[in-house]
Order: C-alpha cells, then sequence, then structure tokens
C-alpha cells in the first residue's frame, strides 16, 4: 500500500520493504490549460552526493538527459520526455540501492524546465507535478509525492532526496523551487556546466 507525504516528510523505505532494494522512481506532471499553448520540455536529474552535500567525483555525479546513468550502474534514467503528454509517469530513473557506492550519502532529485527563460515558462504553468518510489520487483507503489505548492517564477525543483540513515535508506520529500533552471542546481551541487 502506498504512503502519500506531505512537504518535509521523511520514511524509512526499509519499513515499505524489508528486501527492497531495486526501484523506480517516478516523475509526472501536467501543463496547465491557459499556459499559452508554447510546448514544455521538463527534465528529471539525479544527483549523487557525498557527506558535503555536493557530487562526490564531479560532474560524472549527475546523471540527466545528456549523461543518463552513472559509472556505478546504481543509476539510470530511461531518457528524455519532451512533451510530458500522457497519464503515468512522465520520466523515470531506475535505481539499484544495494550498487550505490558507500561514499555518496543521498540522491537528490530535481526537475527543471529546458530553455525556460528563453520560452518564458515557470513552474506556476505546471500543474499535478509528483515524485513516486516503486518497487521494481513488482511495479508497486511505494510512496508518492504530490507537488501542492504554487511556484510562480520557479524554473527549477528539488522534488526529493533518498538518503542512508542507519544502514538502509529514507526517503525526504523536499519540494523546494529554484530560480536559474539546470544551471542553478548544478552550482548549488557542484556540477561544472558549459
Amino acid at each position: 500500500m502506498s504512503v502519500s507525504l506531505k512537504k518535509g516528510a521523511k520514511v524509512s523505505l526499509a519499513k515499505r520493504g524489508s528486501t527492497l532494494s531495486r526501484v523506480v522512481v517516478g516523475l509526472g506532471w501536467d501543463m496547465q490549460k491557459f499556459d499559452g499553448g508554447g510546448a514544455f520540455d521538463l527534465d528529471a536529474s539525479a544527483f549523487l552526493l557525498g557527506p558535503n552535500g555536493k557530487v562526490y567525483a564531479g560532474d560524472e555525479d549527475f546523471v540527466f538527459y545528456g549523461q543518463l546513468s552513472h559509472p556505478s550502474k546504481a543509476i539510470e534514467h530511461t531518457g528524455d520526455n519532451r512533451t510530458g503528454e500522457g497519464e503515468g509517469d512522465d520520466e523515470q530513473i531506475r535505481v539499484d540501492l544495494s550498487k550505490i557506492p558507500e561514499r555518496y550519502e543521498s540522491v537528490v532529485f530535481t526537475v527543471t524546465i529546458h530553455d525556460a527563460d528563453d520560452r518564458k515558462q515557470n513552474f506556476g504553468q505546471v500543474e499535478n507535478a509528483f515524485i513516486r518510489i516503486v518497487n521494481e520487483a513488482d511495479s508497486s507503489e511505494i510512496l508518492r509525492y504530490d507537488l501542492e505548492e504554487d511556484y510562480s517564477n520557479e524554473t527549477a525543483i528539488v522534488f526529493a532526496e533518498l538518503f542512508r540513515k542507519d544502514g538502509g535508506w529514507d526517503f525526504h520529500a523536499i519540494g523546494d523551487g529554484y530560480n536559474g533552471g539546470l544551471a542553478a542546481l548544478c552550482a548549488k551541487y557542484g556540477v561544472e556546466v558549459e
């Protein structure tokens, strides 16, 4: 049975399934009907972070549409959805918790709007955004966090993180908005951008 979370909530994955090792992080969203009709391209990303809250090994710790997997094979992005059309997850990131090297303390999941400034787009034009954790073994939804905040100018959202705790992994529903799109998040987590 899935647990619905509110902003700031934390829950242990171990308590949701003691043998849980492979999960799918599904991210989804809809465009508001009055968004002006312009195309939206939202992008999910994952940052693998060390104890200082920054990427540990540099740019290789950033998984996104331009780098679909981490060298450890613990994190794999399934590909870029450029329209967000249809039901269910718009983008997915597969995570093998057992393969994440010990040097990483957390994995942060974000969504940004591609070329937001040029297209004059922001998360105020996005609705029904969510992140969910699915047990890959049986496709059952374990956790879900629906963003309920009204983001009027933000072009990037830190949705959630998986972090190590007591030998296992916990999920933290974050929901923080940022201006500056993907470049702002890369700067925050220590990834070099061109």
